[in-house]
């Protein structure tokens, strides 16, 4: 059965794991196995004051009220919006994701000769690509990026940046990071119940086992215990498909 739940309705130990509140419903068991796949994803990189915030598009717009956030904290001196229309926003959004990120920061105070766009990229490995054009073009330096993403994104994210940034990679330090939000508090009517949060979730992780070996990101070990609840989620009917209709 698959959920078309908002939430887990699931309380959090002391660890912060999930944990059901009574005797487990198959509600329940998707969100334990989900926010193992969650937890795996999000890195929890500690910031470091850098060169760029180079902001990812997406369906997310909490993701550029982030960015902003960060840059109005003063923890790099430009902040980047990459992408076009992207899997999730192509018949949705009239715009450009990088336009719409933009508009956001600007309305939180961002001065607007502080934001630089990307507005072509349509998947992950052009918004990388591209961004460093981008960045070449007008002489901004890149020594130090922040990645800002999805919170499920982050570690697909960083695996992309460190295969395919085309700058000096070994002396390029990086890290990523994402709006801070709970799993159990992800889901929400932009984008999308617990159903589609699990279905993306299934998805990144294929993406992450089957694309270093087409050279779009570099090789991550998966414990034993986050494939097991990817593949107990296959079964369950959460086959990742909204993230097998397009590469990115």
């Amino acid at each position: 059965m698959l959920l078309d739940a908002m939430g887990c309705g699931l309380s959090t130990d002391r660890n912060g794991d999930l944990s059901p509140t009574g005797l487990e419903s198959e509600e329940d068991r998707v969100c334990i196995l989900a926010k193992r796949l969650w937890d795996y994803m999000v890195l929890g990189q500690e910031l470091v004051k850098s060169d760029v915030i180079l902001v990812l598009g997406c369906h997310d717009t909490r993701v550029a009220e982030y960015a902003a956030r960060l840059w109005l904290d003063g923890w790099a001196e430009y902040l980047l919006f990459s992408g076009n229309l992207g899997h999730f926003t192509k018949g949705v959004w009239d715009r450009p994701e990088a336009e719409i990120f933009h508009d956001i920061a600007v309305s939180m105070g961002v001065p607007d000769d502080k934001i630089l766009r990307e507005t072509m990229a349509t998947n992950t490995g052009e918004n990388i690509k591209f961004s460093h054009r981008v960045l070449f073009q007008h002489k901004v330096k890149a020594n130090s990026v922040i990645l800002v993403q999805m919170p499920y994104m982050e570690r697909r994210t960083y695996a992309t940046f460190v295969k395919q940034w085309p700058g000096d990679k070994e002396n390029t330090h990086v890290v990523v990071t994402s709006p801070r939000i709970a799993f159990q508090d992800y889901p929400s009517d932009d984008v999308g119940g617990l159903k589609t949060t699990v279905n993306n979730l299934v998805g990144v992780l294929e993406r992450i086992k089957s694309y270093p070996s087409r050279g779009f990101q570099i090789t991550q070990d998966i414990p034993d215990e986050v494939w097991l609840a990817y593949e107990e989620l296959i079964a369950m009917g959460y086959d990742g498909l909204d993230y097998k209709m397009k590469p990115s």
